[in-house]
């Protein structure tokens, strides 16, 4: 199935000018706007994944923050 879409000029001509000869427009569109969205995985974790995941980026995070404070201290 097709569907027609309105583009503004200036977006038409960004996609013309990235297009390959070998692409369609849609072949150029979906290759310009990426793989996956993060959003197709909402249902790949369960909700303790998730929270395991959320508590090691706070603690990466809060390592992070530690080591640059530490790093600020020696050029004080």
């Amino acid at each position: 199935m097709s569907h027609q879409i309105r583009l503004e000029d200036h977006v038409y001509e960004r996609i013309k000018a990235n297009k390959r000869d070998d692409e369609s427009f849609s072949d150029a569109v979906e290759r310009l706007i990426g793989g996956r969205s993060l959003r197709d995985l909402r249902d790949v974790f369960d909700d303790q994944q998730v929270s395991e995941m959320r508590e090691a980026i706070d603690e990466a995070d809060a390592q992070d923050h530690e080591e640059t404070r530490e790093v600020a201290d020696r050029f004080e």
